[in-house]
């Protein structure tokens, strides 16, 4: 008996008169069947022919993008102080927009040619420099990540390759590689990987110098074998050809001790009897905006990599008024975060101003930054949060004595 064949259930023909032969739960379809049915459903509903889209030039438009002082503006909003690295951040993102906007032509051999401008930003933990590179990021119209450079390590070791900061800037911009061509990447804790002495190594220095080697060619721009799915290479696999000439790239560093190299490079201490002279010209409380190239040499960075990123600028360190400022003028400052998380519970929250100073002058204390206040608010607020939910309270007000009382209580004193 001859074994029976599967058939369409709509136009009755077999598997061997078909190209294709779907299979479904209670029967079977032919590829064209479906292709009838899918005209059937374009005339009856009235949809258009899907045609296929034109292919748009990722290219942002320079004349609409934010001037440098729209830009510095934007930044005004949610991060308080640091002009200088403001200022340097929008004139650099809005050259990066009109560098992708100029268009050269071969034929054109009078046509200046503008290079790229990669940046690092030095300045102390705490300071802004990742809050900076996040809330550009909210601004601009090309593809952004952030990476850490401490996951990186030298090609061949365990860690993370320095190509996969483009697996990343892929993934952002849903692996469109012309668009990923044209993005920024923000390489954060790019400190940490100085190497360890101020010479040259003659051995491995898997997290360190090697790593710093392996970015030089993303920075200057170079074609790059990236892996479609990120992780390590291997031979066998097929791999994404990524342009790094069109990639900005923004560096930041806490830098920590590098204060010790500019006091050394202008002649004074930052602790330890000082003539009148250097006072009066230098801001003992503040080295790290004297910061030049040779500092960064001095720290570990390589002289390849640091003419790379010709754009150098610093953060200030935060003083007691930038903490307070921070506190609670930002439109996403810690102060509103927690009025509002309370209000979705029908509870208006307050701080009263002695309660405020008491918690900049413990976040002077610790040192660590605008990072450290929210570790503090968080110590005093954790109270409140678990037990004013389930009571029938409409207001309350923080108090100095009341953040005494649960600081107390914590480890942070």
């Amino acid at each position: 008996m001859a074994r029976s064949k599967n058939h369409c259930n709509f136009c009755g023909r077999s598997e061997d008169e078909v190209r294709i032969l779907l299979t479904g739960l209670h029967g079977y379809i032919c590829d064209d069947c479906v292709d009838s049915a899918y005209h059937v459903i374009e005339k009856s509903l009235g949809v258009k022919p899907r045609e296929k889209e034109e292919k748009k030039s990722p290219v942002p438009d320079f004349r609409s993008m934010p001037k440098p002082t729209e830009i510095k503006a934007f930044l005004d909003n949610y991060v308080i102080g640091q002009d200088d690295a403001k200022m340097t951040l929008a004139v650099a993102v809005y050259n990066h927009y009109k560098r992708l906007g100029q268009k050269v032509e071969a034929a054109d051999e009078n046509k200046v040619e503008i290079e790229k401008s990669n940046i690092i930003m030095v300045g102390s933990t705490g300071t802004g420099k990742t809050l900076l590179a996040r809330t550009i990021a909210k601004l601009i119209q090309v593809p952004f990540t952030i990476v850490d450079a401490t996951v990186f390590t030298e090609a061949g070791y365990v860690g993370e390759d320095v190509e996969s900061i483009l697996s990343r800037l892929l993934q952002v911009a849903d692996y469109n590689v012309e668009k990923a061509q044209r993005g920024i990447v923000f390489i954060d804790e790019i400190d940490k990987i100085a190497r360890k002495r101020d010479n040259p190594s003659i051995t491995r220095d898997v997290g360190g110098e090697g790593v710093q080697q392996g970015l030089l060619k993303l920075l200057e721009g170079s074609m790059v074998n990236v892996p479609p799915k990120g992780g390590r290479k291997h031979p066998d696999q097929d791999y994404i050809h990524v342009d790094t000439r069109n990639i900005l790239f923004i560096c930041g560093g806490a830098f920590d001790g590098i204060e010790q190299k500019i006091a050394q490079r202008l002649n004074t201490h930052v602790v330890g009897f000082q003539s009148v002279q250097n006072i009066m010209k230098i801001d003992k409380d503040n080295l790290m905006r004297y910061v030049m190239p040779q500092d960064l040499k001095s720290f570990g960075l390589i002289p390849e990599l640091i003419g790379r990123l010709p754009v150098l600028t610093y953060l200030n360190p935060l003083d007691r008024e930038a903490l307070h400022r921070i506190l609670t003028e930002p439109k996403n400052s810690i102060i509103k975060q927690y009025q509002e998380l309370m209000s979705m519970d029908g509870i208006q929250l307050t701080f009263e101003d002695d309660a405020l100073n008491y918690i900049v002058d413990k976040a002077v204390e610790f040192k660590l930054g605008a990072r450290g206040l929210r570790s503090i608010v968080e110590s005093i607020m954790r109270p409140v949060m678990f037990e004013l939910p389930s009571q029938k309270v409409k207001k309350y007000a923080v108090t100095k004595a009341y953040a005494e009382e649960q600081l107390n209580k914590t480890s942070m004193m």
